[in-house]
Parts: structure tokens; sequence; C-alpha cells
């Protein structure tokens, strides 16, 4: 192939049944077809190695039209059933968007087992069984807190993916006691998804952690290119590594995940970091739903705000005497917004651009 040949892209049809999905990702994972994309885009080539293209803005609210290879993303699928102990012939579930590379993954792993994955997303009755499944935190806290159709499905399956956001300790407690088999998974799109399962690299994938305590992923799973954005790529992309934003520690060789290393707010001169406060709420009031975000403040330089999501909320009182007890003084929110559910950027994680959106538009 010439050094400069392109391949063509094209974009996924809401058309194509789920079984025509599969066979043009089949033929895109061998060279015999265009390279799919999974939301509009703007290119119509990309390089020959691409037969992915995935659009993902991740925490940071960048959007970003990533590039995956098949060598990427079937190194991934082989890796993942590996771990899980898969056999030809098991199958998984779907039930994420096929915008997000979790859900795109349930199909290539689908196709290593030569099954079709059974789609849930729009599914009237009861579910039917799947050997495996990937999900998000906010599915699995909502099986354990009144989805009974789906918390009996996970409980059927031999092992249920939870990743796209942290989970919160206590709804992994819960989960165990109701006897899910979670697995949790730490990746990225620029990781063809998942590859880091309870803390354990998937094959062939290796991670370190940088000097500013940033955790660093290498591998065969890493993604080719963003497209059109090549200073971003080499900033992100360093000697073969991945950077990414997360902070994290190895302990007992596993990978803890600490949060974004931007999710540290300085407010009055106080280090306050919004996941550690996400978590502790999450734990202490398992029945909701919390996200801290900040407001530029002339006084406090980042005034901490909460959040709370869903029905019979604790009173601000309760919020406050905890926070503080738990963090000290400065913990303590400068105000609260009350929602019926947490928006969302991508599968599972808080969009806090518009937690401060929505703040400002309320009245006071």
């Amino acid at each position: 192939m010439e050094q400069n040949a392109q391949r063509e892209l094209r974009e996924v049809s809401p058309e194509w049944t789920l079984s025509e999905l599969m066979a043009r990702i089949a033929k895109a994972l061998v060279s015999d077809g265009p390279a799919l994309a999974f939301a509009s885009t703007s290119f119509t080539n990309v390089p020959p190695r691409i037969s992915i293209v995935v659009k993902t803005t991740g925490s940071s609210g960048v959007a970003k039209e990533v590039g995956l290879s098949s060598a990427a993303l079937l190194t991934s699928a082989k890796a993942s059933h590996k771990f899980l102990g898969a056999e030809f012939g098991n199958t998984w579930s779907l039930l994420l968007p096929l915008t997000h590379i979790a859900g795109i993954n349930v199909l290539i792993r689908s196709l290593e087992l030569g099954t079709e994955p059974i789609d849930l997303r729009n599914y009237d009755g009861e579910y039917p069984h799947a050997d495996f499944t990937a999900i998000v935190p906010t599915q699995l806290f909502r099986a354990l807190n009144g989805d009974d159709r789906l918390l009996s499905h996970l409980q059927a399956a031999k092992a249920v993916l939870v990743g796209g956001a942290a989970l919160a300790p206590e709804v992994q407690m819960q989960a165990t006691a109701a006897q899910i088999n979670v697995i949790t998974s730490y990746g990225s799109s620029e990781t063809a998804g998942g590859c880091v399962y309870n803390g354990t690299p998937l094959d062939g994938v290796e991670v370190s952690i940088t000097p500013e305590k940033k955790i660093a992923l290498k591998g065969a799973v890493l993604a080719t290119t963003y497209l059109g954005a090549q200073t971003l790529w080499d900033t992100s992309f360093q000697g073969g590594w991945l950077i990414t934003s997360d902070s994290g520690r190895i302990e007992n060789e596993k990978l803890i995940v600490e949060g974004r290393v931007d999710d540290v707010i300085i407010s009055g001169g106080e280090n306050i970091s919004l996941s550690a406060i996400e978590g502790s709420l999450h734990a202490h009031f398992p029945h909701k739903s919390f996200a801290a975000f900040a407001i530029k403040d002339p006084q406090w330089g980042d005034a901490l705000h909460v959040a709370v999501a869903g029905d019979g909320f604790p009173s601000e009182n309760e919020l406050n005497d905890y926070l503080v007890e738990k963090f000290g003084a400065p913990s303590k929110p400068k105000g609260y917004l009350y929602l019926p559910e947490l928006p969302l950027i991508g599968i599972g994680k808080v969009d806090r651009k518009k937690l401060q959106e929505l703040l400002m538009e309320a009245p006071n």
C-alpha cells in the first residue's frame, strides 16, 4: 500500500440491524471494508491501520476522535476473555450505547466468541440470560435499588464488568452481598476500553505511575491516533505511554485509581478533592447520588458545591455536619443543587461543567 494511502471511513447508520452492524465490524477488522465511525465525523478517510473511530470527551470536555486499529481492539477482546475465563459460544448482553467504546467492545468480544450479543437497550419483559455483560456504576446502583429485572440479569451472569466511572466502595459491597460477580474495569477509548480489571493489568498491558502521580498505560491495546489533532496526541502519548489525567498508586501489585489529577480545588487556601467528597457521600448516604463541583468565588477562590439527585434528600444540615466531621471545616459546601438526576458526560461520568451552568441558571 502506498505511503500516503488512506482508507474510507463510513459513519455507522442507525438503520443497520445489529446483525448487519456485526458483519460490517467483522469486515472492518480484517480490512475487507471501510473503517467505521460510531459518531458523526467530518472525516471521510483515515490512515490504513484504523478500523474503528470512536468520539470521546472523557472528563475534560475536549472532544477527540480516537482511531483504533484491529490489533488494539482484538488484543483487548482476547485479553478480556482470558481474564474472565470466557469460552467460545459464551454470550454477552448489550446494555450500553454504541457511541462509546464499552458498548462497541461488547460487539467485538461477541465476534471473538462466535455469538451475537443479546441487545437489551430497548428490551421489553424479563431479560434473558447472558454469560457476561458490561455496565456503568449508575446502572449497578439502580439494579441494587429497585430495578429487579436488571438485578436478576446481573446475578445470573458469570461476571459483570463495571467501568466508565469510579465505583463507590459501598455500592460494590452491596453488589457482592447480592451475589453479583463485579469486575471493576479501568481504561478509556485510548486503551480500546478497559485494560485493568480489579486493579490488575490485562495481558500485554503495562502500568506505571509518573512523578506527578499520574497513571500511565502501555501496550498493544493503545489507540493509533487522534484524527486531525496531532498536537493533542503528542501531549497525551509520550514514549509509547498514554499519560492519563488520573492519579493513582500501586499497592500490593494492584492499581488504585485515586481520581482525576485536576479534580482538586483550592477553597480558602485548603486543597479539597472533589472525588473524595463524592465517594464519601455515596458511602455514607448510599441511596442518593452526589456530585461535587466548584464555582469561582472572590472570597473562597473555588467555592465547593454539591449536587444531590434522587428522592428523599438528606437535609443540608446532615450533609454539612457529615462533611465537616469527615474532612474538616473547609469542606462545608457553600451551596447545594437539587436535581432529578445528575447530568452525565459520556457514560457514567458526571458533567461538572453542566452543573456549574445549572447552578448559575437556578433562581436564587
